[in-house]
């Protein structure tokens, strides 16, 4: 079996090393947006190529036709999703292909008042980059039909981890304490993307799933409890109505949903790895020690 990423970030890299650790894969490869990080990808043994969503990746195409196992995981554009415009017929030609895995956000459901969700949720969301999303969920679902392979759409919750979390922020000095009552946000440990990864690819799971935490919770109280493990002073509190923020930034709080998990749960037969912050946020504390 051969497995490939489009856009091997943060969390596809994690996943693409457990699925390397498995030891199932003859090759796995994937594209990143310049030589220098396909460089960096032949280093730990993965097969690098640049495509930047614009115009088809000019190496990436005999790897790509010989894989069993193709996840995609970059934002769509206005156009539709990079690797369908570009790369279709590459796909077309993949005589092996047997599971495809898009990442997806809980975006798409747009804002339930903090009302627990599951899947079964209408879909409605309230920015342009999550319409993008639901349109590109539904592209997937049609070509995978057509192909005649599964396809999961894991829908991510907020993604942290080693390199990319509160700590960070606190760090460095732009944690900022945005208190909006009421508003909960689901997260999702990067290690627990990687591992629901390689046991969907395993499994050829078909099907929509949320991947977010067991406990959703409000933005400030996380970072206190990373500002209290570091032995730091938290920021000071700042009214959401008042604080300064991108139209990006402020877009996230306009969505308050408490996002169930047990269907991936139940599908996989695992509980979580960091089923709580609390958890997600010790590994990562011990890591960067």
């Amino acid at each position: 079996m051969n497995a490939f990423f489009f856009g091997l970030g943060f969390s596809s890299t994690a996943a693409a090393m457990a699925m390397r650790a498995s030891g199932q894969y003859a090759a796995i490869g994937g594209t990143v947006r310049s030589a220098e990080k396909a460089q960096l990808l032949r280093a730990r043994g993965l097969s690098g190529h640049v495509f930047d969503g614009t115009a088809p990746g000019l190496t990436l195409s005999p790897d790509l036709r010989k894989s069993s196992h193709v996840i995609f995981s970059i934002a769509p554009g206005e156009d539709g999703d990079p690797a369908l415009l570009h790369h279709r017929a590459d796909l077309d030609a993949a005589e092996h292909l047997e599971w495809l895995c898009y990442y997806s956000t809980i975006g798409v459901y747009g804002d339930f008042g903090g009302a627990w969700i599951d899947e079964s949720a209408p879909l409605v969301p309230r920015n342009a980059r999550s319409d993008r999303r639901v349109v590109a969920e539904q592209a997937w679902r049609d070509y995978a039909a057509g192909r005649g392979v599964r396809l999961t759409i894991l829908r991510l919750a907020g993604i942290y981890g080693p390199g990319r979390s509160t700590f960070d922020k606190l760090a460095d000095g732009t944690s900022r304490r945005v208190v909006k009552p009421g508003q909960v946000f689901n997260r999702i440990h990067v290690d627990d993307i990687a591992r629901v990864t390689a046991l969907a690819a395993a499994a050829r799971l078909d099907g929509t799933f949320n991947l977010a935490d067991d406990e959703p919770a409000p933005p400030q109280e996380v970072i206190v409890h990373a500002a209290g493990m570091m032995g730091v002073e938290p920021p000071p509190e700042i009214a959401f109505e008042t604080a300064e923020m991108t139209p990006m930034q402020r877009s996230f709080y306009t969505d308050n949903k408490r996002v169930s998990n047990a269907a991936i749960k139940e599908a996989l037969g695992i509980e979580l790895l960091y089923p709580t912050y609390r958890e997600g946020l010790a590994q990562t504390f011990e890591t960067r020690q």
